[in-house]
């Protein structure tokens, strides 16, 4: 089985190496390819990635259109790859998570498999445990409606088939925070995830990350996305917009009480 790894990056040198360190660390029955898609850093991503002396690791640097478009571009490089699993630039893969995403996938019926996550600090330090514990208890009872309603799929903790992804389609390049919900949402429509009760990935959250910088924006994108899926289903459009409403006044509060 071949797997590949897509990472979007922009001037994160501060958090690459451990990002490679947990991918490149992965041991398994499968072939493993690192794609790095860098938008042309200039904070020494570009040194580093040359200093890497590993066959699996492959890299551009240049200007593109947003994560979006580099991670579409990761894909279309990974012409050769059964599976396909994309890591941001500072997020990491707890270890044996790929051994098991490979097991998963032994079962050719199944086209996606979602996993469980952790939610880190700059530091790699765990924080905001029942944010996590929130969506596991989604996860558990997923169905296709409940993620219409919230999106509680966590973005690194996803792997699907490559062929499977092709009939679903690519990231769309217009969205800014939810392109992973809006393929979530159309992976559900053409089949149900395998959930494993393991953590995956570690999910960091820092100031000069997009998910450190919480706002509205993010949530009413969100919105808009679940919008092009709710069909004549009123009550889970009603139900999507008091959730915004609930995560936007959450985290107003973990603000103010300093968490």
């Amino acid at each position: 089985m071949r797997i590949s790894i897509i990472t979007p990056s922009f001037n994160q040198r501060k958090y690459l190496e451990q990002t490679m360190r947990s991918v490149l660390g992965q041991r398994g029955p499968f072939d493993l390819t690192w794609h790095v898609i860098d938008g042309g850093s200039i904070d020494g991503t570009v040194s580093f990635l040359r200093s890497i002396d590993d066959p699996r690791v492959r890299w551009t640097s240049e200007p593109d259109r947003g994560q979006s478009h580099a991670i579409n571009e990761g894909i279309d490089r990974s012409s050769d790859a059964d599976v396909i699993g994309w890591l941001n630039s500072d997020d990491l893969y707890t270890d044996g998570a790929l051994a098991a995403v490979a097991d998963a996938f032994a079962d050719p019926s199944v086209g996606w498999v979602v996993g469980r996550y952790e939610i880190i600090d700059a530091d790699g330090l765990v924080i905001r445990s029942p944010i996590a514990r929130y969506k596991d208890r989604f996860l558990n009872r997923y169905s296709y409606r409940k993620l219409l309603r919230e999106n509680f799929i966590a973005q690194p903790a996803v792997f699907w088939r490559r062929d499977f992804g092709d009939a679903v389609g690519g990231l769309d390049e217009s969205l800014h925070y939810t392109m992973d919900y809006d393929l979530w949402l159309r992976m559900g429509k053409h089949a149900d995830p395998r959930i494993l009760d393991r953590v995956f990935a570690q999910f960091r959250i820092h100031t000069g990350s997009k998910s450190g910088q919480v706002n509205r924006e993010q949530f009413d994108e969100g919105y808009r996305v679940a919008q092009r899926y709710f069909g004549g289903d009123t009550m889970s459009q009603i139900a999507h917009r008091f959730n915004v409403e609930k995560i936007v006044w959450a985290y107003r509060l973990m603000r103010l009480i300093g968490r």
